[in-house]
């Protein structure tokens, strides 16, 4: 069936890839974007398809459409963005959930929420499940992203049992992909750039922290099921639970790229997680999902398109967003 289907935050690194596969599907498609850390050339090979529609609005404002689903993407997700501006972001994952939470009440539209790993602050459960509530410092420089997600989830549950709202939360580990923006502070997209460039590749304490790297393209497909499982709304993990150490991808960055960069160690940002891994048990289960694709494969296919790019194209977030 055709649905008419919102993507906030659109034209941001994975809502692009999400509207891309779902016009592809044959649905209408609405992205909503503010631009504020995104870049209009994600979407730009989509404005000619007549199920597509691109519009410029801040989901911190009030905003009427009438649609049958939303995808609630919007929000800064790197720490070199959220932190930028973190009154913004914390009112995006705030203001911005009750203003789709209230279209989807309106509509009676199903409405997923993209939360993150984030609401686990660092871990002292390891892998994290869904039950586990977490260790975040609600004062730190992180908890405008970490506890405005943790809001955003609250808010959605709350609709939900009111309201009678059909939500979907899932929780997003690290991602990286083509269309990242090479300039967010992500540890992927850091190492690729510095990698190319043959400078010194910066890793943050010692490297042996961990994270786990999910491709885009796996994190799309299961998006998209947890979006159209009946019976299920979540939470629920969603991520690649094989762990790496930072020192591990540096060294597979600089091998890929077949770079002379060295490695240099700087200091550890402040709360920064020690060790992440989700545990995708429930995703397996719910919604018959495991990550396909390898981080060797994906890190080849995210290095030849940063090959492809100019880095001057891509500008900082914009100051005067409030």
């Amino acid at each position: 069936m055709i649905q008419r289907i919102l993507v906030t935050g659109g034209a941001g690194f994975l809502g692009s890839h999400l509207c891309e596969r779902l016009v592809s599907d044959g649905h209408d498609v609405i992205c909503l974007d503010n631009f504020f850390t995104s870049q209009k050339t994600n979407v730009v090979h989509l404005l000619d398809k007549p199920n597509f529609e691109l519009i410029r609005h801040d989901i911190t404002l009030p905003i009427h459409l009438e649609v049958d689903q939303i995808y609630n993407m919007a929000c800064p997700a790197a720490p070199g963005h959220y932190q930028f501006n973190p009154i913004k972001t914390i009112k995006t994952s705030v203001m911005g959930s009750i203003n789709m939470l209230g279209i989807a009440k309106r509509c009676g539209a199903r409405i997923l929420q993209a939360s993150t790993s984030e609401v686990y602050g660092d871990p002292e459960q390891h892998p994290q499940t869904e039950s586990y509530r977490g260790s975040v410092n609600p004062i730190g420089i992180r908890a405008c992203y970490d506890e405005g997600k943790r809001v955003a989830e609250t808010l959605f549950m709350d609709y939900h049992r009111s309201n009678n709202v059909d939500v979907r939360i899932v929780r997003i580990f690290n991602t990286y992909g083509p269309r990242m923006h090479p300039f967010d502070g992500r540890v992927v997209a850091n190492f690729i750039r510095q990698a190319l460039a043959g400078d010194d590749i910066t890793i943050f304490g010692d490297g042996s922290q961990t994270r786990s790297f999910c491709y885009r393209d796996d994190l799309v497909e299961v998006i998209i099921r947890m979006m159209n499982c009946d019976g299920f709304i979540g939470p629920v993990n969603i991520g690649n639970p094989h762990e790496f150490t930072i020192r591990q991808l540096a060294e597979k960055t600089i091998e890929l790229t077949g770079s002379s960069s060295k490695l240099i160690e700087a200091p550890l940002p402040a709360d920064d997680p020690t060790r992440r891994r989700p545990d995708i048990a429930l995703a397996k289960e719910k919604l018959d999902w495991e990550p396909k694709i390898e981080l060797e494969q994906g890190l080849k296919h995210t290095i030849d398109w940063f090959k492809t790019i100019n880095l001057g194209d891509y500008r900082p977030p914009t100051p005067n967003f409030s």
